[in-house]
């Protein structure tokens, strides 16, 4: 990312550049910075592509088209997913890429032994956005308030981030909510968090697996029944539940196996501090729970996809029997 900031400050950029990996917030940043560094308000020399409309010829005979009174043409792509496939075409023309033109790929996940990726990597910048450390993220929410001449506390800052998550984009929806609530004063506290700020889908689950785990099966029900009344549908619950089985079960073994924090966190691709959360809960329960939780789940879907029983009374099944 600094190459990019670089690059914008000097007003000289590479002829390509990628912006890839799960931090959508970062990469929307990034595109958007670089859209109106190289090309302004000028919509005649900019086209844009994205996964429903994007076609490889089409594409190409854009870039071919000269700038119209200007020096530069910019063409973004996004979540196009040709760095998944072959596009031997693309892949040469990067190669080869006019002087006049600057190409920006936005996508979620990438091949690196794709063609049009190393052809990207030899003329032009890769850069993925990962998932934030806690550090990260604590200083970034210090700096949007800092902005508003507010200071939030280290107790405030820990609770916000339990409740969105590591996602920037739904931390930053939740700042600005903040803001507004606190509008006057100096500081922000966790009870302002407590009161204002929405609990995230995934931070109710860890909630739940924890009270699982814990036995404490009323406070597991309740929560499993508070995401019902947020209208989420059981079984994307059983989905986030697998999910965080899983996350748990993969921590677990890394760690048997010697693995670092760090390490741990960049091998099931998520953000150190939810990889630390995982560890904390992956005490909780020893391996052969959590593989007859797993096939648990996987019969409970079964059942419902087979009508053999409602969705609702399945999870909620499942967790009672987890958290007996």
């Amino acid at each position: 990312m600094k190459v990019i900031n670089e690059d914008i400050k000097k007003g000289e950029f590479k002829s390509v550049y990628l912006l890839y990996g799960e931090e959508e917030y970062l990469k929307k940043q990034y595109k958007d910075r670089l859209k109106k560094a190289v090309a302004g308000d000028d919509t005649m020399n900019y086209s844009y592509f994205d996964g429903e409309s994007a076609n490889v010829k089409d594409i190409l005979d854009v870039c071919e088209t000269l700038p119209f009174f200007s020096d530069r043409r910019l063409v973004v792509m996004e979540d196009t997913g040709f760095l998944r496939s072959s596009n031997d075409s693309l892949a040469d023309y990067i190669k080869n890429i006019p002087d006049y033109l600057i190409m920006v790929f936005v996508e979620k996940e990438v091949d690196k032994r794709n063609k049009v990726y190393k052809a990207i990597d030899s003329v032009g910048y890769v850069c993925e956005m990962k998932a934030q450390t806690q550090a990260t993220l604590e200083k970034w929410i210090a700096g949007l308030f800092a902005k508003e001449n507010m200071r939030i506390s280290k107790d405030a800052c820990e609770l916000l981030l339990n409740k969105t998550g590591a996602g920037m984009d739904y931390i930053r929806q939740e700042v600005d909510k903040l803001v507004s609530y606190c509008q006057g004063r100096e500081a922000v506290t966790a009870e302002d968090v407590e009161k204002v700020c929405s609990t995230q889908t995934t931070s109710h689950i860890f909630d739940m697996i924890s009270a699982i785990a814990s036995k404490q099966q009323q406070q597991a029900l309740n929560l499993y029944y508070d995401l019902l009344a947020l209208k989420e549908p059981p079984m994307r619950i059983l989905y986030l539940i697998v999910r965080q089985f899983n996350g748990i079960l993969q921590v677990k073994d890394l760690l048997s196996r010697g693995v670092t924090n760090r390490d741990i966190a960049s091998r099931i691709g998520v953000a150190p501090f939810v990889a630390g959360k995982y560890q904390a809960q992956a005490k909780l329960f020893d391996m052969n729970t959590l593989i007859d939780a797993l096939n648990e789940c996987a019969r409970t879907e079964e059942s419902v996809k087979q009508g053999r029983i409602n969705d609702k009374l399945g999870v909620e099944l499942l967790i009672i029997k987890y958290s007996e």
